[in-house]
């Protein structure tokens, strides 16, 4: 288990995911884009950045679970 890999890909799949999304508003510029920004993408990157955190935070413990038990 390597979270700290996970973490990672999880930060660079957003950020992908925020420069197609970028991409993607310079077309489609109404207001249901703007819905779907507030209503969707500001959630899931809200959530990933809670996720990031948790993922350090039990990388860290499993750190010292493997220190505590050698």
């Amino acid at each position: 288990m390597n979270l700290t890999a996970d973490r990672m890909r999880l930060v660079a799949l957003t950020r992908t995911l925020r420069v197609r999304w970028e991409s993607t508003k310079d077309q489609w510029r109404d207001d249901q884009a703007h819905e779907f920004e507030r209503t969707y993408l500001a959630n899931l990157e809200a959530g990933v950045e809670n996720t990031v955190g948790i993922i350090e935070n039990l990388d860290a413990l499993l750190t010292q679970l493997r220190r505590d038990c050698e």
